[in-house]
């Protein structure tokens, strides 16, 4: 640190030199700030979607936040708010989040002026000369003054930072709850396919008795022994994997509570008994660019692109820094108290010539089209997601009431081929194949149910599931 002696000036000079100071640095600075223009943040055009092809969920009616409890299942509530606690993703997000917010005062400390305090001492000895001693105390503050908002671009830019990290959190949340959702339908699904499986491999093994006890009285041929102990090799090997299926779902279903693959299993169910199918009125999602997380993030994160443009515009234009200093030193410990000097240094500085300035300008400029083209994307992205969910939703509630329909006429006919084989008149193997086609059809009808629920989900999720909606635009921290 320089002596404080050398910080010391008269100030009757200082006055005049200061005032000089100023008025050619308010010149300088009018001149600078007449090229120097920051735009307006404006949404990017995007396709427009004026109706869909089919009906809608009415987002203002109809999604809640707790959509999921429509499904009416208690077991899945308990799931859905067990992952929210413990799933390590969304917690990571949320982490995110307090990062984001940090620097945000990060941001803010550039406008605040700083303190430096120092202090040291000096000890000669030279030959012939007495042993000499100094010590010395001083003071700086330095204040670059934000005359033109930079520094307040950057606090901007931060904060649409932290915004869009919420919205992350959001877009987060959203997923977890509908991952928890479908894979929980999932293994309700595989639960009830085992059961009527392990049924359907149990009766196939009565008629194998029987096969066999005719086969000893010569009223069948050995083939048709062969042939049902084949069926029951492959219902036996379809059940095996449908329990491998459930066991790895359930292993996804523990990963996504935050709990270890093989520490946590659902109770069996049965998912068309337990689950319900909710309804699903007409209307139109008007608000979905606004409500939906991914995309409020995608425009936050252009929003900072647009406040990093202005940062590196502002930059172009000079800056102006107040200094003080203030300090003591003595030959002796005891002395240093007793006198004091001070000194106030105004600065400007010009970029006059700075390549780095007009490089970062360029930079940022063009990374603004980067996120402009990624909003534009993501839009488009949750247009295809919506109508994909419209579409499966009713082509999969119409595939059900003819499922429902192939049942019930099977069901008339086994019932009355079991009524023929009692009389007589006809075998045990067209009763099995009856029954098999039965079997088929509740199975279809069954995975028919799990994609209806999927899609409802699938449909929630992509109309936002319930947040409230975002004016990008008009949000300032």
């Amino acid at each position: 640190m320089a002596s404080p002696m050398s910080m010391s000036r008269p100030y009757g000079r200082t006055l005049p030199l200061l005032r000089a100071l100023l008025a050619g640095s308010l010149a300088l600075l009018l001149a600078s700030c007449a090229g120097v223009k920051v735009a307006e943040y404006q949404r990017p055009d995007t396709p427009g979607k004026a109706s869909w092809s089919r009906p809608a969920v009415s987002a203002a009616d109809t999604i809640a936040p707790d959509w999921w409890r429509e499904f009416g299942d208690p077991t899945l509530d308990e799931l859905v708010n067990r992952a929210i606690a413990d799933n390590f993703d969304v917690k990571i997000l949320a982490a995110r989040i307090q990062v984001a917010e940090a620097q945000i005062g990060e941001a803010r400390a550039g406008a605040l002026p700083t303190l430096d305090i120092g202090a040291g001492a000096s000890f000669e000895k030279s030959t012939g000369q007495n042993f000499r001693k100094q010590f010395n105390l001083g003071t700086q503050v330095n204040w670059d003054l934000d005359i033109w908002g930079k520094v307040e671009k950057g606090v901007q830019a931060q904060t649409a930072e932290f915004r869009a990290t919420e919205a992350d959190w959001r877009a987060g949340y959203l997923t977890l709850v509908s991952d928890v959702a479908t894979t929980y339908f999932q293994i309700l699904q595989l639960d009830e396919q085992i059961d009527r499986q392990q049924r359907a491999l149990d009766r196939s093994r009565q008629i194998l008795a029987t096969f066999e006890a005719m086969l000893g009285q010569g009223l069948v041929p050995r083939t048709q022994v062969l042939r049902q102990r084949a069926e029951n090799n492959a219902l036996t090997r379809d059940l095996l994997e449908l329990q491998r299926a459930r066991g790895l779902a359930g292993n996804a279903l523990a990963t996504l509570l935050g709990v270890p693959a093989g520490e946590f299993t659902v109770p069996p169910g049965k998912l068309q008994e337990r689950v319900e199918l909710p309804a699903v009125p007409a209307g139109l999602p008007s608000e979905l660019l606004n409500r939906r997380p991914d995309i409020v993030a995608a425009e936050f994160r252009l929003l900072e692109a647009y406040d990093l443009v202005g940062q590196a515009r502002l930059a172009q234009l000079p800056s102006i820094s107040l200094t003080g200093r203030g300090g003591t030193s003595s030959f002796a410990l005891g002395d240093l108290l007793k006198s004091f000097t001070f000194g106030f240094l105004p600065s400007i500085n010009i970029p006059a010539f700075d390549p780095s300035i007009k490089a970062r300008l360029k930079t940022t400029e063009a990374q603004t089209k980067v996120f402009e083209h990624e909003y534009q994307r993501t839009v488009i992205a949750a247009f295809e997601e919506v109508e994909n969910a419209l579409t499966n939703l009713e082509a999969h509630r119409q595939q059900r009431t003819e499922l429902q329909q192939q049942i019930d006429q099977l069901q008339i006919v086994a019932a009355q081929v079991e009524a023929q084989l009692r009389e007589g008149l006809v075998s045990q193997l067209e009763v099995f194949e009856t029954e098999r086609s039965l079997l088929a059809a509740q199975l279809a009808l069954l995975a028919n149910h799990q994609q209806i629920l999927a899609d409802t989900v699938t449909l929630y999720k992509a109309l936002g599931g319930g947040w409230p909606t975002v004016e990008v635009a008009n949000v300032r921290r």
